[in-house]
């Protein structure tokens, strides 16, 4: 091991043990509340500055990483990806926190549980919890390649270590452990800004940026990493507004839901400087360290080729808060599917407490396919990311949307969108070699999954309540100024679809136009067609 490898690993070690020490304090903090809230949802007591360093450290450090290596191959372009998410924080803050906080809802599968039974509790807790590890893995990967990198650890090791880290403080306190790790993950990233502008003033500096735009123009495009992709970006985040499970978790342990709006914004501000580092970090690594493959691979060799060991080592410290500050919140949200909503469709009569037991056991489980999915695909962070949120999104965001504005939703509509969505995304990706870029037909799987999800939930709840529903035009103002626009968009993308589809494919954009087309009937559909009578249930049946 060299000096920059001990440095690493030193400052890895030291903070790591430190934040252990923390997790006992956040132990006594979980077990101070009564039931499970305390461990789920810190007892619902958080301050906006918690929110705040619980949203930046899950979204802002995941959208650094993802930045920072995809910077390197494609430039400018990267920064699409935080562009994205934070338009998806800006829309759970303005206008979904208020409602989910009235709810108490504490996972996605939970609620999705309340409205349509145990089989629906349990089918989409199992499918949250095993996408859950593909993100944690995705900013895994990034430090662990910098430990592969320095040290005589393989990549496989590292990437172990990785979790097991995670299993050992997030076991103590669940959501406490989670908010004094993302505080002092604030520190790490504050740090890592400060070396990596020092790196980038000694090289390449602005005159080297100006070298490698005349050498590789691309890199400086804003479009160069494919309209597709951009989009899928876009469309990918604001269908994850309704299903972004870790963050109402951290968003929903607050006093108030004003004060978790709150956080949400200074959260929402605050990604602005990581998607700039990101793109200038990985801009200069392109500059110094031309022609690698892997951009995680490259970053650690470019600061050590301009910057001494020890601050080598305090940047891949922040790189270490980043994987802690989004693969904890996941493998915490996921387990908590496992352990307390699976769990408990299995056998509802469970104690919190015997749910918070397994939710201890699901982080094990969960560490386990962490480390094996680190073994089966190592080389792009970005596209576990991907496949995760068209595996998830895919299959729960119907039964979500239906469960809180359609009266009309059955059981077994949501158990079909469930398992349509989940099936027929990961099939399509299949059809396309698993490629992170290029795709079967040219259409991205997200938006196969989603137009599954959609149909299914919609066709089999209306054949479900045949002969108990209608068409009503008499609406509220608002909602008939939704359903114009949304018929309007129908048309209109219809019109498209018919006479531009040689233009869609070679964008890629056809799986897109189609998806609109589909979410927009599901909008008129919600809109228009209602219950004959108000007692109809999400069985489909009516009560007397």
């Amino acid at each position: 091991m060299n000096s920059f490898g001990a440095w690493i690993v030193g400052l890895w070690l030291t903070y790591t043990a430190v934040l252990i020490v923390l997790s006992r304090y956040a132990k006594k903090k979980a077990e101070s509340g009564e039931g499970g809230d305390s461990f789920w949802v810190g007892g619902r007591s958080f301050k906006p500055w918690m929110v705040f360093v619980c949203i930046t450290g899950l979204f802002s450090g995941s959208s650094f990483i993802v930045v920072l290596e995809l910077s390197y191959k494609v430039g400018i372009s990267a920064a699409w990806y935080g562009a994205a998410e934070m338009v998806h924080v800006l829309i759970i803050a303005l206008l979904l926190i208020a409602n989910l906080r009235r709810l108490k809802m504490v996972t996605v599968s939970g609620l999705i549980g309340d409205k349509f039974g145990r089989l629906a509790l349990g089918v989409s807790g199992a499918i949250t919890a095993f996408t859950f590890p593909m993100w944690s893995i995705a900013t895994a990967l990034a430090f662990a390649s910098a430990l592969h990198v320095f040290t005589p650890l393989s990549l496989p090791f590292s990437i172990a270590i990785t979790g097991i880290t995670l299993l050992i403080f997030l076991q103590a306190g669940g959501m406490w452990s989670i908010v004094l790790t993302q505080t002092a993950n604030s520190f790490a990233f504050a740090a890592m800004f400060i070396v990596g502008g020092i790196a980038f003033f000694i090289e390449p500096g602005f005159d080297g940026l100006a070298v490698l735009a005349t050498a590789k123009p691309a890199m400086f495009s804003p479009t160069n990493v494919g309209l597709q992709v951009i989009i899928a970006w876009f469309a990918t985040f604001l269908i994850n507004v309704f299903v972004a499970q870790a963050a109402f978790q951290m968003a929903l342990s607050c006093r108030t839901p004003e004060e978790g709006r709150k956080g949400l914004l200074m959260a929402f501000g605050a990604n602005i400087f990581f998607i700039a580092f990101g793109v200038l970090f990985g801009l200069s690594a392109a500059a110094v360290v031309p022609g690698g493959a892997r951009g995680m691979i490259a970053i650690p060799q470019y600061l050590a080729q301009v910057l001494p060991a020890p601050l080598v080592g305090v940047f891949f410290l922040g790189i270490w808060a980043a994987a802690l500050g989004w693969g904890a919140p996941c493998q915490f949200s996921g387990a908590t599917s496992l352990g307390r909503d699976v769990m408990g469709a299995i056998n509802p009569s469970l104690s919190d407490e015997r749910k918070v037991l397994y939710t201890k056991y699901a982080l094990v489980a969960l560490t386990l396919e962490m480390i094996l999915l680190g073994l089966m695909r190592s080389e792009n962070a970005s596209w576990w990311n991907i496949l995760a949120w068209t595996l998830r999104n895919g299959s729960t965001f119907a039964p979500v949307v239906v469960a809180l504005a359609w009266p009309l939703a059955t059981r077994r509509g949501a158990i079909a969108a469930l398992f349509g969505g989940f099936i027929s995304g990961l099939s399509w990706y299949a059809l396309g070699g698993w490629d992170p870029v290029n795709f079967f037909f040219n259409i991205h799987p997200v938006f196969i999954g989603m137009t599954f999800n959609i149909l299914l939930m919609v066709v089999v709840s209306m054949v479900d309540n045949a002969g108990q529903w209608k068409i009503k035009f008499d609406q509220s103002s608002g909602r008939k100024i939704l359903g114009l626009v949304s018929t309007a968009a129908m048309f209109l993308l219809g019109f498209i679809a018919l006479t531009q589809f040689s233009w869609l494919f070679q964008k890629g954009l056809i799986g897109l136009n189609l998806f609109l087309i589909v979410a927009a009937i599901f909008v008129i559909v919600m809109i228009y067609v209602v219950p004959i009578k108000s007692g109809v249930t999400s069985t489909g049946k009516e009560v007397a």
